[in-house]
């Protein structure tokens, strides 16, 4: 399953993680740069200046636990 990690510049701390969100899009040309930044903004903030932001894909291996 892909991810993405997004992180936004904090001028005191520095990069800070703001949230993992996955991918669910089932059409790949509707995933671009700024339409992963503006769903971030929108899910965790509409305070986060988009040009503060970044994200880094990730791939999220789910594990099955059996008893």
């Amino acid at each position: 399953m892909v991810a993405y990690e997004l992180y936004w510049l904090d001028p005191i701390k520095g990069y800070q993680l703001i949230g993992v969100l996955p991918e669910r899009r089932r059409d790949p040309q509707r995933i671009s740069k700024e339409s992963v930044l503006n769903w971030g903004q929108t899910y965790f903030g509409d305070y986060l200046n988009l040009d503060d932001m970044f994200f880094i894909d990730v791939e999220l291996k789910v594990l099955s636990l059996k008893s």
